[in-house]
């Protein structure tokens, strides 16, 4: 061991018993600041200067240390040591005069050179995050698109709630927090044109893939990958009874909107990166039928596959999966598509569905009430398409033909829907126009023309409003 880190080894446990006087605790627990600031108290005590130690402001496990004339930065609670760069000591004495005072420094702020001085204990020296403090990769282009340049800075100056990650608010000039949600901005970014030929080509292309905001386009999957351990709740909303144009004093009724919705829910979990399940359960007005699924992504395009590609397979039962059971498998095919400068994407989902069964809303919910059904094998062709008007807007439209016994099943014309989708961080909200009052795989084909009992229900003038919403909780 060099003398410098020996010295500093002998040093390290009265660094530690100093921090429990100082501090009226012992040098145990939580890094001040998430481990990412090695601010110094502004009023150490004697003894602790006649040693060159520095505490570090609200922390009970860091020091600094001077032997030498060099600086270093001591955790006690890992037992490690790391030299401090002179930039972590310019912040240092700058945070000490105040923000103003680092706001006149007239080289404009580094913003890598701040986050490798203050935030790499935590979210790591490259940014990828440190899987046991359960911190974010910056590099992964699905946590770039969470973020908004301004929900960066405002995490940065204000913190979060729940997690470790304190406020820099008085420790950070706002010159410098936003030249650090620049650089952390930058790691999700494609490299630099001289690193290219040491860089996957698929890795200048990650911007250009197109970020699915939902579950769904509208009733077809997207098939977007969920995140590992992730939960996710869908909500659907049909308003099949009203159609929202034909007829007279259709504003009165809101378009429909004051008619009965058939409303939806469903939970979805990523039990890996590639393996997710869930269960979602329609209401009695169209059958009561719960469907459990398994999906399983292929190819993604943030791999550098040339399209995203995943299979499905899922168990319906009506009445509350009691009866009329129908077992369904489908792909899920998506291409991103770049027209600069918006972003689009298109899907295809074939879907096959034994023992599929025709729309029917029951009279009552008594179990006596619900008609028995023949079951009938179906294909369907899903085609949808969704493309950004704004980052965080989509117009989506999507159709859904039977192409085998359709007529059995009171099919005459596609299923199909179009409207308009915003996206915001873990959170989407659709609102648009369908003829299809089906929400789960097997009675998504189906119209109005077979639930209502009325063959041009399915036509354009019995179009009615629909609208989902999606949430990730954790």
């Amino acid at each position: 061991m060099s003398k410098p880190l020996a010295t500093i080894a002998g040093v390290l446990v009265i660094a530690g018993m100093l921090g429990g006087v100082a501090s009226g605790a012992p040098a145990t627990g939580g890094r001040s600041s998430a481990g990412m600031a090695a601010l110094p108290d502004p009023q150490p005590s004697p003894l602790a200067t006649s040693l060159g130690i520095e505490f570090v402001k609200d922390s009970t496990t860091t020091v600094l240390l001077e032997r030498d004339g060099k600086r270093y930065v001591v955790d006690l609670a890992a037992r490690t040591v790391r030299e401090a760069q002179p930039l972590a000591a310019a912040h240092a004495s700058s945070a000490a005069a105040g923000p103003a005072a680092a706001a006149d420094r007239k080289d404009p702020p580094d913003g890598a050179g701040i986050f490798k001085s203050n935030c790499t204990m935590c979210h790591g020296p490259d940014g990828k995050g440190i899987a046991a403090m359960k911190t974010p990769d910056f590099t992964d282009p699905k946590v770039q698109a969470s973020l908004t340049d301004q929900q960066m800075i405002d995490i940065i100056t204000n913190g979060k709630k729940g997690t470790a990650m304190p406020s820099w608010r008085d420790k950070l000039s706002e010159q410098d927090i936003r030249a650090v949600q620049a650089y952390v901005r930058s790691l999700g970014a494609a490299k630099p044109p001289q690193a290219s030929a040491l860089v996957p080509s698929h890795e200048s292309a990650k911007s250009k893939i197109y970020q699915p905001g939902d579950d769904r386009l509208f009733t077809l999957p997207t098939g977007r990958r969920l995140d590992r351990h992730g939960m996710y709740v869908n909500f659907t909303h049909r308003f099949a009874y009203d159609p929202a144009f034909s007829g007279t004093a259709r504003g009165g009724a809101l378009l429909g909107l004051d008619g009965v919705s058939i409303s939806s829910f469903g939970l979805a979990y990523g039990v890996t990166d590639k393996l997710s399940v869930s269960i979602y359960r329609a209401p009695t007005l169209i059958g009561r039928p719960i469907e459990m699924m398994a999906a399983y992504n292929l190819l993604d395009e943030h791999d550098g596959k040339p399209l995203n590609a995943a299979i499905r397979v899922s168990l319906d039962g009506l009445n509350d999966f009691d009866r009329m059971f129908s077992e369904n498998i489908e792909g899920v095919f998506s291409k991103s598509i770049n027209l600069h400068p918006v972003k689009a994407q298109l899907y295809f989902v074939p879907t096959v569905s034994f023992n599929d069964r025709r729309l029917f809303s029951p009279p009552s919910y008594e179990t006596s009430s619900f008609p028995s059904l023949p079951g009938y094998n179906a294909v369907s062709l899903g085609i949808g398409g969704a493309i950004d008007i704004r980052p965080t807007a989509a117009l989506i439209a999507e159709v859904i033909p039977t192409v085998y016994n359709g007529r059995p099943l009171g099919i005459h014309r596609p299923a199909y829907a179009f409207g308009i989708q915003k996206k915001i961080w873990r959170h989407a909200f659709t609102f648009g126009f369908s003829n299809s009052p089906g929400t789960t795989v097997s009675q998504r084909a189906g119209t109005d023309a077979s639930y209502l009992g009325a063959p041009s229900a399915d036509t354009p003038s019995g179009l009615f409003i629909g609208f989902d919403l999606t949430r990730q909780v954790h």
